[in-house]
């Protein structure tokens, strides 16, 4: 086993040490699952892997890439679920309730309106895209004949965890050339649901995902290593999402690269033909393989 296959093993082993149901196996009562004793806080390393620092000369080159993570692919189902948590164990949450709950307590101050990170948004008017009340007609008809309303006739629409249909994250591909090696930096994940208006549609175009809110990666990295998703291979370790989506365990397709039209989507200049887009990212996925690969062709 070479130096570098050593440190991988090491790393995985000190990372996963702490992610089973802890006190498992030695509670005598349902309150003592999950609960760490003394000695494993002591033991644990609960902190995510540093990224180091990379000096703006190390990079080679680099490429800025937009993808979309659509959530009903079987690869993606770990970002995905549990959508229900009435019935399982409150270490199990999906990605977005991890999100949301953190928002909504003020653990992540700082959320966004976009990808470029400018404009910031409140919880408050996060809230407030994400509910539609309505009235009934027949509740209509009760207002104009007796001027009031009752609560049976008036709707509540609510974006839950499973209305969730994809993220949308932004990252970094990097060549760096002190370590000879092309690499991958997320900088920022978005949450996207239908709008609430038209969640009940019928129509697919209306259906389509809408960034929620947008936060810059290193920043809830703390975060989404505490917060732990299904092992699908070994229940007894699951993994951090800061470790699905830091070693790419899932599955996106890009929809915008940063180019000379100003960031143009692939849409824009690819309009109304799903199979081209999807090919055009196929593309720009290859040709950012393809710098590794030729700095090393002779």
């Amino acid at each position: 086993m070479n130096l570098k296959s050593l440190l991988i093993t090491a790393l995985f082993t000190v990372s996963f040490s702490g992610f089973a149901q802890s006190n498992l196996l030695n509670a005598k009562d349902p309150s003592e699952i999950g609960v760490k004793t003394a000695e494993q806080i002591a033991l644990d390393n609960d902190h995510p892997l540093e990224y180091g620092y990379v000096g703006d000369r190390d990079v080679l080159f680099s490429r800025m890439v937009w993808e979309k993570v659509v959530l009903d692919e079987r690869v993606n189902f770990p970002l995905y679920y549990p959508i229900d948590t009435n019935n399982i164990g409150s270490d199990r949450r999906s990605l977005f309730d991890v999100l949301f709950k953190n928002v909504r307590n003020g653990e992540i101050e700082t959320v966004y309106s976009d990808s470029y990170f400018t404009g910031k948004r409140t919880y408050k008017e996060i809230e407030q895209t994400m509910v539609d009340i309505d009235t009934l007609d027949i509740g209509y008809e009760q207002f104009n004949s007796e001027g009031k309303v009752d609560p049976e006739y008036i709707t509540k629409t609510e974006i839950q965890s499973a209305n969730i249909s994809a993220y949308f994250i932004k990252g970094l591909w990097y060549f760096d050339k002190r370590q000879g090696e092309l690499k991958y930096r997320l900088l920022g994940i978005a949450p996207a649901a239908p709008d609430v208006n038209f969640i009940n549609s019928d129509d697919a175009a209306s259906k389509e995902p809408i960034p929620m809110f947008w936060v810059f990666y290193p920043d809830v990295r703390d975060i989404l290593h505490e917060a732990k998703t299904f092992n699908t291979k070994n229940s007894a370790m699951p993994f951090s999402f800061d470790h699905v989506l830091n070693s790419r365990r899932f599955n996106g397709v890009a929809y915008q690269e940063e180019n000379v039209y100003g960031d143009r989507k692939i849409e824009s200049y690819i309009p109304e033909n799903s199979l081209m887009q999807l090919l055009e990212s196929e593309r720009i996925k290859e040709k950012i393989r393809n710098f590794e690969l030729d700095m090393w062709q002779f």
